[in-house]
Order: structure tokens, then sequence, then C-alpha cells
């Protein structure tokens, strides 16, 4: 696990070692550098695999090539076999060199072929073109600056860009705009102009002589719906594929742990760490299984914890289990901290939870594994069942049906009644909406075009025609909330620790499987992920199995009282609010919380955060 920076002509001397610096938490252990006339490469190495021979750069046994690599391949040793029976040489044991004699011997068709996740630079110095690929499903962060139609600089993270002298950051409002609704950036321009994300299972080819670029996506997921799946046999096949993947998930030269929460997805990834502790003690697969017991961690807060749910799996499989308590005070004097960490403003409360979660974890153990990923592949939001739920509103004609959503009140229900009024791609913009489009409208005070604001659900949308309401809501997720909040948020908070987070549903193998499950075998009777909680019947305590989907709750709303004016003031005071906001309409939704009329605290949350990023990055004097 690393991080990788790159610098495009011109170069000026000392700021490819400015950028690397900029992200050392990224990989404390060890850093790289390469430049000659038309580039400079830089990286920090967090070292997991092959930690003696893996210094980076690596080059091709002629030199033409080199790499820059940050991430991991799980299947690198089988990948390695089969290029060692090619005729290929090897000179470390390490993945990275993996995907640089893959790249030899299969050019870009190399990329659909690697189980694991990663974002790395190739550099071809023959044809002076440098190729940057990112994984499938954006685990792994990979940014790029484009100055003057060119692209300069390449980073993964974007505080990298910071240290450079023509680097000017600047506010892009259709962020902004956006975030306001989803809670985080959906575009491929960042908070930051003429700063850009490259997209999930995309790579981008860059000649250095001319600037010419190409972008292509490499793999995309769709849903292949089988209905002819035997339940029985797929529920074994389910137990395999996350088995297998939880054994290659665990392949390292250190310790390994887990997070806990009180979920199924948490609980499945731990069990099958112990199966594959007691069957393989002894093994190379990790330092975990030398007869160590596995680590696993939960986080809670003073008044809300799923401490209790989390011992439910950790008491039987006997782990030595860790649980940290955070306060409201604790909270919120990291939030400067954790916004410089995460690059973007992301109003996601849990993601401070995930910060002090890690910051125990790298006490303990340099790799944990996670749950992410698996909602969203087997169907576990509650909000999926909403459209089975609300069939019995079919039978109410429209007439009556529109009479009750435009009376003039709110009350309870109503938004649900709206909502089943309603074609899905009217209203589903992934798993969060803060700001509805109306409140949004009293909120913006300046002028953006719709150019500015396309968001890329549209063409979602048309490519999940076909599938039902449910299945297409995960598809929306899968492709925006899944790597604009979900993986955004999991690497950014664990990476400020210097650990590395893995995540096995996210397994190609795991993947492909899930794609195939027709709705019968992910919502019945009321349930979430039902085959998956099926498959492990026999390995999950009852309570576990069954447990309603919680999320990662933080007691934000009762943190928000009338005595923190230091909060209100932060977002009131601040500069780009008060230009492109309505402060007065701010105001009331600060005082309509803290007088307990409405919870307004998730949109308090949402404009704190992009106030202090604010601070932070575009006017940092402005920083306490």
């Amino acid at each position: 696990m690393c991080g990788i920076t790159g610098l495009i002509n011109p170069i000026e001397k000392d700021d490819i070692q400015k950028m690397t610096d900029a992200i050392r938490h990224r990989g404390p252990d060890d850093t790289g550098f390469f430049a000659d006339e038309y580039l400079a490469l830089g990286m920090r190495r967090l070292s997991i695999i092959d930690i003696a021979g893996g210094r980076q750069p690596l080059f091709s046994s002629d030199g033409r090539f080199l790499i820059f690599f940050n991430g991991e391949i799980y299947n690198y040793k089988e990948l390695r076999a089969e290029l060692l029976q090619a005729g290929q040489e090897f000179k470390t044991e390490s993945d990275t060199e993996v995907v640089l004699r893959m790249f030899e011997v299969y050019g870009l068709n190399e990329f659909s072929r690697l189980r694991g996740m990663f974002a790395f630079a190739i550099y071809d110095r023959e044809k002076t073109e440098l190729i940057l690929v990112r994984d499938f499903f954006g685990i792994k962060p990979l940014y790029y600056w484009a100055k003057d139609a060119k692209i300069a600089a390449f980073s993964s993270e974007i505080k990298s860009f910071i240290p450079l002298a023509e680097f000017n950051p600047e506010v892009n409002d259709a962020a902004v705009f956006n975030y306001l609704s989803f809670q985080y950036n959906p575009l491929e321009e960042t908070f930051f102009k003429n700063v850009f994300k490259l997209p999930p299972a995309h790579y981008m080819k860059i000649d250095l002589k001319t600037g010419r670029v190409e972008m292509k996506k490499y793999w995309r997921f769709e849903f292949k719906q089988n209905d002819s799946l035997n339940e029985s046999k797929i529920a074994k096949e389910i137990f395999a594929i996350m088995k297998d993947s939880v054994s290659h998930h665990m392949i390292a030269d250190v310790a390994v742990g887990s997070f806990l929460s009180g979920g199924i997805d948490s609980s499945i990834i731990v069990s099958l760490m112990s199966r594959l502790v007691e069957t393989n003690r002894g093994s190379s697969i990790s330092e975990t299984k030398s007869g160590q017991k596995i680590q696993t961690f939960t986080v809670g807060f003073e008044s809300l914890s799923e401490g209790r749910e989390a011992l439910e799996t950790a008491l039987p499989l006997q782990t030595l289990h860790h649980e940290i308590t955070i306060s409201a005070d604790e909270y919120f004097k990291v939030l400067p901290k954790v916004v410089w960490y995460f690059d973007e403003p992301v109003a996601d409360p849990s993601a401070l939870g995930l910060y002090f979660l890690a910051r125990e974890a790298a006490k303990h153990v340099k790799v944990v594994l996670s749950g992410e990923g698996a909602d969203e592949l087997f169907g576990g939001y509650n909000i999926y069942l909403e459209p089975f739920a609300r069939r019995w509103l079919t039978w109410i004609p429209n007439t009556i049906l529109n009479f009750i959503i435009n009376l003039p009140f709110d009350f309870r229900g109503k938004n649900y009644a709206k909502r089943a009024s309603q074609h899905l791609e009217d209203w589903y913009i992934g798993n969060a909406s803060i700001f509805k489009q109306d409140e949004i409208d009293k909120l913006w005070k300046t002028h953006l075009s719709k150019a500015d604001l396309d968001t890329g659900l549209g063409q979602l949308y048309r490519r999940a025609k076909g599938l039902s309401d449910s299945t297409m809501m995960q598809f929306i997720d899968i492709n925006t909330w899944l790597v604009g909040d979900i993986l955004a948020k999991a690497d950014k908070m664990t990476m400020a620790h210097s650990l590395e987070l893995r995540v096995p549903f996210l397994d190609m193998e795991v993947a492909r499987l899930a794609a195939t499950l027709p709705d019968r075998f992910k919502w019945r009777d009321g349930s979430t992920k039902y085959l998956l909680r099926e498959a492990f019947k026999k390995v999950l305590p009852e309570s576990v199995r069954t447990r309603k989907k919680l999320g990662f709750p933080t007691p934000i709303r009762n943190w928000f009282t009338s005595e923190r004016k230091d909060i209100y003031n932060t977002i009131i005071d601040n500069p780009y609010i008060q230009k492109h906001m309505n402060i007065a309409y701010i105001r009331n939704l600060i005082d309509n919380h803290t007088s307990r009329k409405v919870d307004n605290s998730r949109k308090i949350y949402l404009l704190l955060m992009l106030a202090i990023w604010y601070n932070v990055f575009i006017q940092p004097e402005k920083l306490s």
C-alpha cells in the first residue's frame, strides 16, 4: 500500500519531493523517486508484501518500463506462476513486479485480470508515454491536475498539488452545489477547479511529448440476473466464494485484523477469518495465522454504541477485541484535521467514527478487513425494500394520491407517498439525499448552468433500463454512493493512520456472483440480503444473522445544541457560504433544530464540513 505522485513537464527542482512529502501518512516505511526530462515520479510505501524486496520504482528487465504502484493484488501468486511458466523471470516476491510483468506480456489487456485494489503509474520510456490506472470499483483514489488544457500532475491525494507554486486552489461551485444533495461530490471534477478524479475501471494514456490524452474504460459492472439459479446451490457458492475472498485478502507479511460492528457483513468476515486461522495454522497467508488471536475493533460514542452487538460475534470466536468510545468534544476537536485528510468535504458523520477506529487499530495491526460493498452488491440497504412495500399504494387513484402529496402541511408518510407517485429516476439520486431540490432553491443564491451540474445519473439510469426498481437502486449506488462516499471515507480515514483497509466483498469473483442473483435472492419477507444471510446460517449467531441494517449511527442530532455557537458561527461567518447561500435560511435551519422543532442535524453538519474545508484549503489563514 502506498501513495503515488507524478509531475509532468515543466519540472521544478524539489517539487516532486514536496508532493510526495504531503502524503507521507499513506506510506511512512519507505520512499522512491524517478525523474527524467519528461516527468518526475514519487511514492510513499506502506510495506505489506515482500517488505525487503518490494521497493519502488520497479523496472522491466530491459529498462523500458517502470512502475509506481499503490494497492494490493490478491491473485498475484497465481499470476506469477503463470508468468514463470511462460518464461518470465522475477527479481522480487512482490505483487508490484507481477503487475509490471503482466503489462510486458499482455499490455493494456492485463488490467481486467487483476484481482485487487490499485492505482498505479506505468512509464513507457521508449514511447515517452505515461499510463495511469484505477481499480474496478474505485477502492484506491487517483487525482490529476489539468493546467492549460494539459495534465500537469497526478497524485493519490489532492493535497499533493498544494505545494506547487502554479497551483491556485479555487472552489468548483458545481461540486458544492451537488454536494448539497448528495453529501459528497458526484462529479468527475473535484471541489478544486481543474482537479479531476480518474474514474474507477479506467486507464489514461498521456503522450508526454505532445500532451495528448486518451482515457478508456477497461471494465464495466453489469447485473446479469439468472432466474434459473438454485437457491441451495447458490447459497453454498456464496459461502465458498466469500471464504476464498477472505483468504486472499489475508495474504500479507504483517498482522491482519478486522473492523467489527454489530452487523452481518463484518461478522461474516471475522467468522471466516477465524475458520481460516484454524484450518491454516502455521501457513504463510498472514502473520495473523501464526497462532495469534484475530484482533477486532469497534468504535462507539458516549450515548450510542454498537459494542454490545459486536461482542455477540467477538466472544464466541474469542477474538482479541478492542472497543473505543468517543466523546462529543473529541469528535469536534479533530474535524479540521479530518477534513485535511479527506481533501474534499464529505458530510457523512460516520467518517469521524472510522477515523478514530483506524487510529486505534493502527496501534495493533497494519492491515484490517472491512465489510464495505456488501450492501451494494447483495442488496442490504433498507431503502431497497421500498419498491416492494409501496405496491399497496397502486390501488389508490392518482387524483387522491396527488391530493395527499399536495396538502400544504407535512405529515408522516408524505414523502413516501410522493416518491410512490414518481418514477425512480425522478427522486433517487443514491443512498443519501440531504437537501431536497425545493430546499436548495431557497438556500443557493448564485447561478450555475445545467452543463456544469450534470452528474451522469441520466446515463446510469439508461444503462440500468430493464432492471427492477430495487436492483436499479443498487446499480446507481455502486456507480455513485459506493465510490463517492463509502470507499472515499474508508481509504482516507484509514490511510490517515498508515493503516491498510481491505474489502473482501468487493473482490471481483464475489462481484461476478452477486451480479447473477435475482431479486428473490436479495429481498424476501421484509429482509435485505436474504441469501447472503442464509449462506451463513450455520456460522453466525442468529441475532447477528437476522439483525436489520442500522448503518453507522452517530449522535450529532443531540450534539448540535443551542450552546454550540462556535459551530454555527463557523458556518455563518464563512466567506464562501455568505457569498453563495442564504444566511437567513441557514439561521432558520439552526433555530428549528436547536428548538427541537425539526431534526436538521445532517444539514447543519453538511454546511459545517464545507465551511471547515474552505478554511483549511482555500483560506488557511482563517484556520485557528
